[in-house]
């Protein structure tokens, strides 16, 4: 074998819909005010008896089902995740433990917001190392429990859910090489810390960074794989905000990708955003099976991870 691909892939959201008109009564805050500084519409709200992994198992099963795989199958499990509260068992091995996954090996990773993309590089390296066959790859996260409710620069933002893929040996490589960093010394700008935690961040900061830093790295990514941002068909972009997307999109060069703009009905789901997006998009048709797509998360502790997959 001489690389992964990813088999297939799943997304899970709680039921509930928290709306801008609902925010409005929490906060001082209105529909048009958060649409028009971060285009979110909706975000889904996990309730107090749905933990993160219930929200990561959901996810999982479904992309366990659509690779058309048991429990059995999978050798490791890696959730990327910034919200579990409890630090043992891991949040890997409570996922593990809910979908009946016998033996596998059980870790987290907590890179915030680029959580995924990490979770996925990681797997790709396992599996073309001999470390693993198969492998599940979960972002998962419940940022409504780290919310300040009473700030409304930040709690219109957050939603809660889950994103999965299965990786998989595979002859011909369908996840390109990652291209991942970050910038310690900028850590603070996004937080999540204090007893309860909870969530902070400099918005203008990193508004900034994301559309002027970026850019030429996302296209570095598309480098290594091979492309040209113009052979992408998909651009998967952590969803932080609307005007983070469109002009970091815009500034890559994708001209010819479907953007994924979930963070309108989603808000931002932090290391779920990308796995949910994409599953989204690959279940609407908007992209098919073959295609390039580049997923590129950044974030917290000012860390980002890309690398352009195909889709299953």
């Amino acid at each position: 074998m001489n690389g992964s691909r990813i088999a297939a892939v799943g997304h899970y959201q709680p039921a509930k819909v928290l709306t801008n008109e609902d925010l409005a009564g929490l906060v001082d805050t209105s529909d048009e005010w958060i649409r028009s500084r971060v285009g979110i519409r909706t975000r889904h709200i996990a309730g107090p008896d749905e933990p993160v992994d219930e929200l990561a198992a959901h996810a999982a099963a479904k992309a366990l089902a659509a690779a058309g795989l048991s429990p059995a199958d999978i050798d490791l499990v890696l959730v990327a995740t910034s919200t579990a509260i409890d630090r043992s068992p891991n949040m890997a091995a409570r996922v593990a433990n809910r979908l009946g996954i016998p033996q596998a090996a059980t870790m987290d990773l907590n890179v915030v917001c680029a959580g995924f993309t990490h979770a996925l590089a990681t797997a790709d390296h396992a599996v073309r190392a001999g470390g693993a066959s198969r492998v599940l790859v979960i972002g998962a996260d419940k940022m409504s429990e780290v919310a300040d409710w009473s700030d409304r620069t930040t709690c219109v933002l957050v939603g809660d859910g889950a994103g999965a893929a299965v990786v998989e040996a595979a002859d011909e490589p369908g996840i390109g090489p990652v291209l991942w960093g970050s910038v310690p010394s900028m850590g603070n700008a996004v937080r999540i810390e204090g007893t309860p935690p909870r969530f902070a961040q400099e918005g203008q900061s990193v508004y900034r960074w994301a559309t002027t830093q970026l850019p030429p790295i996302a296209r570095r990514a598309c480098e290594r794989a091979g492309l040209e941002p113009a052979d992408l068909a998909g651009l998967v972009l952590h969803q932080a905000n609307l005007r983070i997307i469109e002009p970091l999109a815009e500034k890559i060069g994708a001209v010819n990708a479907v953007v994924a703009r979930d963070v309108t009905e989603s808000g931002n789901t932090s290391a779920a955003s990308i796995p949910l997006a994409f599953s989204k998009l690959i279940e609407q048709g908007a992209v098919a099976t073959g295609d390039p797509v580049l997923l590129f998360g950044f974030g917290g502790n000012l860390s980002y991870a890309g690398q352009v997959v195909r889709c299953p």
